[in-house]
Parts: C-alpha cells; structure tokens; sequence
C-alpha cells in the first residue's frame, strides 16, 4: 500500500473513532439474547418488570414489578439468583408502584415509587425484607398519580442522580439525593433540559452512560439512554437535549411494554418488558429481558492510531533516503 493510501485509511479511521467519542451510535446495536425472567421469586412477584439496572461489581442484573413485592437479582440471562421483599409500611404508598431501580455499589440499590415521587436507598440481602420508610427522600411534593416517576439512574463518577416523569408533564432531572429516615432526606434536583424537544408520547427509564469504560473521557460519557414506552423508542441524548443516535423498538417484542433499560462497562444494553398481556397472550406470559450488544471502541483504539500515523512518518523518511 502506498503511503498516501494508508494515511486515507488511517484518517478515515479516526474520523470515525472521533464520532464514537461522542456517541455510541443505538442504530449499530441488535439484539444478542431474549430470556424469560421468573413468575415469581417466593413472595416476590416477577410480573410486569418494570425497572432494571446492573450491578458491576457483582456481575449481575436488579429488576422490579409493577406490584412492587420486592427486588430479583438475575444473572446476565436472566436465570434467577435471589430475591428480597418489600416493606412499604410508613412510606404512605398506597399502590407500591416500584418504576425506577439503580445500583450504587456495595449491594446498595435506589428504588424509585411513581405516585409519591419519592426514592428509598437499601442494602440487598439474598431472602431479606427492606422497611423502605428507613431510607427514603421525597424528590416532589406534587401529586402526580399514575404519570410520576419512572426511572432513576445514578453516575458514579460524582454521585449524581438523573430521573424522568412519565408525562403530563414529562420531566428530566438532574442533581443530588441524600437519604434518610423520617422526612431527613433532602433532593437537589433539577430541570436538565425541556424534555418536549424528544418528541416522544412518553418517558419510561433513563440510563447514564458514564459506566462504560470505553467512553472515559470522551463526550459520551455525559450521555443519556432514555427509553420511551410510548413511542417504542431508545434514545442516545446529550444533557442539552440534543438526540444523537436511535433506536427503533417497534418490530422487537411488540406484543411486550418495555419498561426499563441499563448498560455494563462494555456498552452491552439490557431492557425489561412487561410479560404479554394483549388478548390471546399465552398462559404463564413472563417478562422478558432483552440484550442488546455493538462494538464499541476501545480506549486502545487511539493508541494503535497514533502508533500507525508514527510509522508512517518513519517510512516516509526512509523512503526519501532511499
């Protein structure tokens, strides 16, 4: 290959590396695996999954039911490894309406209650009970019935939470939440941008991307996963609301409600959907998990770059010697 070639492709390369930096780019995923997740964990239910999140130093996956009886832990395909229930006792909830999930590390998880938009942090324990009134922040004061809260994500880099309203009006927000017993619990978060520019009927989870490895230190990192259930959509957003890459999820499960979304550290997308309930659904209809995988660069991606255009300045000059 003549040296003007190779400096091509190398260019073209990192053009294209450089657009990875800033977006994972949803339109290059499909999905790797569906699975069947569990009727019934003992006394919690696994009915109309409704929140999911990862856990990275456990390697596994968190869900919720609509019914809110209690947390399952699943590994990556959905085969059940425990279960914990719920004491909603103290917190006012009259309907248990568990949407939002996320795991901040060392078995410590932020469940989100739509109606009371409130949030309860707890420690998971394999066959435990949680009193969630131990633990709890009040995010709103405003009665918002069955349009509140649907997801919660948290970013480990500096502790933040973001969340989104369901409708009427949707809302993102963005800050931070210290919990504690009694009414302790105090939030700071606030409006991120105007969730109208999305132009989705509805919001139903929100996912930060900052855990991905390969996205440290790049723009992306700053990225948004927002599911929407209403329009059968994925999105990749910038926190100023611009979209910057799709997902169309019309033609996967469209019998299912996907309810919830979450990422590993290698950029894998798992969902959640309701099991079937349109009429002629199957007897024993499950939840389902849904993965979703892509290549994603790798860090050492620009190294081998840099490593590439060097040789090509060391050949250029032995040629022009030779």
């Amino acid at each position: 290959m003549k040296i003007s070639q190779l400096l091509i492709a190398i260019f073209a390369t990192l053009s294209v590396s450089a657009q990875a930096a800033s977006s994972i780019n949803l339109g290059s995923y499909s999905v790797s695996g569906t699975y069947d997740l569990d009727l019934a964990v003992g006394s919690v239910s696994g009915l109309e999954a409704s929140a999911v999140t990862y856990a990275r130093d456990r390697g596994t996956l968190f869900f919720v039911g609509d019914e809110g009886t209690g947390v399952i832990e699943t590994s990556l395909t959905g085969q059940t490894l425990g279960s914990m229930t719920f004491n909603w006792a103290g917190t006012g909830s009259t309907n248990n309406d568990a949407e939002g999930l996320t795991y901040i590390g060392g078995g410590n998880l932020v469940l989100a209650e739509e109606r009371l938009y409130d949030a309860f942090s707890f420690s998971y324990m394999a066959g435990g009970s949680v009193t969630l009134a131990n633990n709890y922040v009040s995010i709103s004061n405003a009665t918002v019935g069955n349009n509140g809260l649907e997801g919660i994500s948290y970013d480990p880099r500096d502790g933040s939470f973001v969340t989104v309203k369901q409708q009427s009006p949707q809302d993102i927000l963005a800050g931070s939440l210290t919990f504690a017993g009694g009414a302790g619990g105090t939030s700071t978060l606030t409006n991120l941008f105007n969730p109208s520019v999305l132009g989705v009927s509805s919001l139903s989870d929100i996912q930060t991307l900052s855990p991905v490895d390969s996205l440290i230190g790049t723009a992306a990192a700053d990225n948004l996963l927002i599911l929407s259930l209403g329009s059968r959509r994925l999105l990749e957003v910038n926190r100023s609301g611009n979209i910057l890459s799709t997902l169309d999820l019309s033609t996967i499960l469209p019998r299912n409600a996907f309810e919830g979304v979450t990422v590993d550290q290698n950029g894998t997308i798992y969902l959640v959907a309701e099991h079937d309930q349109l009429s002629g659904a199957p007897f024993g209809a499950k939840s389902k998990l849904v993965v979703l995988t892509a290549p994603v660069p790798e860090p050492e991606t620009y190294a081998m770059l840099v490593a590439g255009l060097g040789f090509v300045g060391f050949a250029s000059r032995r040629q022009k010697r030779s």
